[in-house]
């Protein structure tokens, strides 16, 4: 209790005294407090006030169109944080976060980059409460972005994904493989697509992506041929663009495209057969190719160019010869 009081009266004087009159003041509070004992009156009321501007936090991402999933994400990791370290968020200083990252990569094994995405979330909380004068500073401002091996994902090979499209016993399939292939679409921007989004005339359709968020894809005239086909093949009435294979034709979902996936995987001997695997491999031809990063970045729907850079990894071959070019 000691503590909390003493952190504080210390925020409250941050915009007031210099590093040396804090050190100063730090020192003769905990002197003075040292030989009196100090007591938290209605502690029910403080826990109150974290739900409190735990929900406000999430009604502001909420308004910034940040999804439910993500949100979802942000209420469940700040909420561990507040568990944790049994204290009001107002009162959680920088070392309590270095000890609670520590302690919680230790306990489940975790990565550097899950350690970063918790950094990054409890950053933007902090930074939220101190942008609405909740507290004096955020205490995440000294904790810096962990770093984290930058490892070259693997992309499918012109090789596998023929084998894929030869490998297909259903029209379904292929015409998802060409679509996912051409578009660079995320799967869950797929999964929501109807019959009527499609422009055939065009080649396009225009998806909704993170944030509810639209944007218009297009795809080559493979995946033309072949979902014209597909629903030519129907017999069905949903207005979804890939339901089920069996009645009664329900909407395909997210898990049942990464099964079939994976399955396809297995019997052909293609390795980590996934949705994702298909945008990641777009990028990186685009970037081969020439594609100016800028309209890649517009094509995936991506809010940062750095994203965009991420998913797109140069292949070495690439890099030599342009280095032949422009420079030996």
């Amino acid at each position: 209790m000691k503590e909390k009081l003493i952190t504080e009266i210390m925020q409250a004087m941050l915009p007031h005294l210099d590093n040396a009159r804090l050190v100063q003041l730090k020192q003769t509070l905990e002197q003075t407090l040292s030989r009196y004992d100090v007591n938290e009156v209605d502690g029910s009321v403080e826990e109150g006030n974290d739900r409190d501007l735990i929900e406000k936090f999430i009604s502001a991402k909420r308004i910034e169109g940040c999804s439910e999933k993500s949100l979802k994400y942000y209420r469940a990791t700040i909420e561990a944080l507040v568990s944790s370290v049994g204290k009001n968020v107002k009162s959680v200083l920088t070392e309590d976060l270095r000890t609670y990252l520590t302690e919680y990569q230790n306990k489940h094994q975790s990565s550097r980059v899950t350690i970063d995405n918790i950094r990054r979330i409890l950053s933007s909380f902090f930074s939220w409460l101190e942008d609405e004068d909740y507290i004096i500073k955020s205490p995440v401002r000294r904790i810096h972005k962990v770093k984290t091996t930058k490892n070259v994902k693997d992309t499918f090979s012109d090789e596998d994904l023929e084998k894929m499209r030869d490998g297909c016993d259903e029209l379904r399939d292929l015409a998802m493989i060409d679509l996912l292939s051409s578009t660079g679409m995320r799967v869950g921007e797929m999964v929501l697509l109807n019959r009527a989004d499609i422009n055939f005339s065009e080649r396009e359709c225009v998806v909704l992506g993170k944030g509810s968020k639209e944007r218009i894809v297009y795809f080559d005239a493979k995946a033309k041929l072949h979902l014209q086909q597909y629903l030519d093949s129907r017999t069905d009435d949903n207005p979804a663009l890939f339901v089920s294979l069996r009645a009664p034709y329900e909407r395909i979902r997210i898990g049942g495209i990464e099964h079939r996936f994976r399955e396809m995987g297995k019997r052909l001997n293609i390795p980590k057969i996934h949705p994702h695997k298909f945008r990641r491999t777009l990028a990186t031809v685009a970037i081969d190719k020439g594609m100016p990063i800028e309209q890649l970045q517009q094509l995936l729907g991506h809010q940062r160019i750095d994203t965009t850079l991420h998913y797109a990894m140069v292949k070495q071959s690439n890099v030599k010869a342009a280095h032949r070019k422009y420079i030996g």
